[in-house]
């Protein structure tokens, strides 16, 4: 039951630890594209066809790069994961 308990706070934790890295992703892009693409004085309030397409591009690289970096991270964890499994076998005493 305990068990069950850590398993079930493990993944609320890992839950709300992802919406807070999506939410900082998000806010990081916002920011990062709106110094690139939009000047800080402006005569419209209408974004401009320019500054519609710079902000379609950063925000489709931002994205491109998060997920890169998802799946190499990814990919890491496994590799590391398996190191790890190969390593405890090789410490069990042969019975």
């Amino acid at each position: 039951m305990a068990s069950m308990i850590n398993q079930d706070e493990a993944m609320q934790l890992a839950a709300e630890l992802e919406v807070e890295m999506m939410a900082d992703m998000y806010n990081r892009m916002t920011s990062a594209c709106q110094k690139k693409c939009i000047p800080p004085k402006y005569k419209e309030a209408d974004l401009s066809k320019g500054e519609s397409v710079c902000l379609d591009r950063c925000v489709a690289k931002y994205l491109e790069i998060h997920d890169r970096l998802g799946k190499k991270l990814t990919e890491m964890s496994m590799q590391d994961q398996e190191v790890m499994k190969k390593m405890q076998q090789q410490q069990q005493p042969a019975t």
